[in-house]
């Protein structure tokens, strides 16, 4: 019982370990999250969520953040519940200033350790500076784009909306040798705004 334990505890840890997609605990994604569920959230309306679900995708937190601004809400309370993770290695610092209580200190220090390889190395480093809390809260807001041709099978399940399915594909065409191919061999398994939402979270690395 005691190894059966163990075993998976040091499972659990290697899958957390491995992610490149911060832990959401709760929070929202606008890509993926129904209308209705969308029109429930505090400062949100039926109409509200309409202009949210017609701009899908969202490959970014600035093109979200661009419709957030149309709505007439308070943003950063909004953020709390509903928010586009930022690619840590490419987010400008006006997308990481959109992390709700975000300081420019901290800002700087996103930026400071890129690039970034892994979500762990994002909480190594991030613990330098706040307390295990903080920086899970933080971890919620971010992803490391996964590298196409050596994530494992748990890397790639950790992107948001990802089926059993489409980790399949997305093993199946390796090695890619351009996000073209990416672009090509996913078109034929879901639409092009779901190919540009999957591509948004992924890079084929040297």
């Amino acid at each position: 019982m005691r190894i059966v334990a163990i075993c998976i505890a040091l499972t659990a840890f290697a899958s957390t370990a491995d992610a490149q997609v911060g832990r959401p605990d709760g929070l929202l994604s606008p890509n993926l999250t129904s209308e209705d569920a969308l029109a429930s959230l505090p400062g949100l309306d039926a109409a509200k969520a309409e202009t949210i679900v017609a701009g899908r995708p969202y490959v970014d937190a600035t093109s979200f953040a661009a419709v957030v601004e149309t709505l007439d809400v308070d943003a950063e309370a909004l953020y709390t519940r509903l928010f586009r993770p930022l690619n840590l290695n490419t987010a400008s610092r006006d997308e990481i200033m959109l992390v709700p209580g975000m300081s420019r200190k901290m800002a700087h220090e996103f930026e400071e350790y890129r690039p970034y390889r892994s979500i762990e190395q994002f909480r190594r480093e991030m613990s330098k500076y706040v307390d295990d809390a903080e920086v899970a809260r933080l971890e919620r807001y971010v992803f490391v784009p996964i590298d196409l041709n050596t994530a494992s099978e748990a890397v790639i399940e950790t992107i948001p909306g990802m089926s059993a399915k489409m980790v399949h594909e997305f093993e199946e065409y390796r090695p890619y040798t351009s996000l073209e191919q990416f672009r090509r061999e996913m078109a034929k398994y879901v639409d092009a705004d779901e190919v540009a939402r999957l591509e948004s979270y992924v890079e084929i690395r040297e």
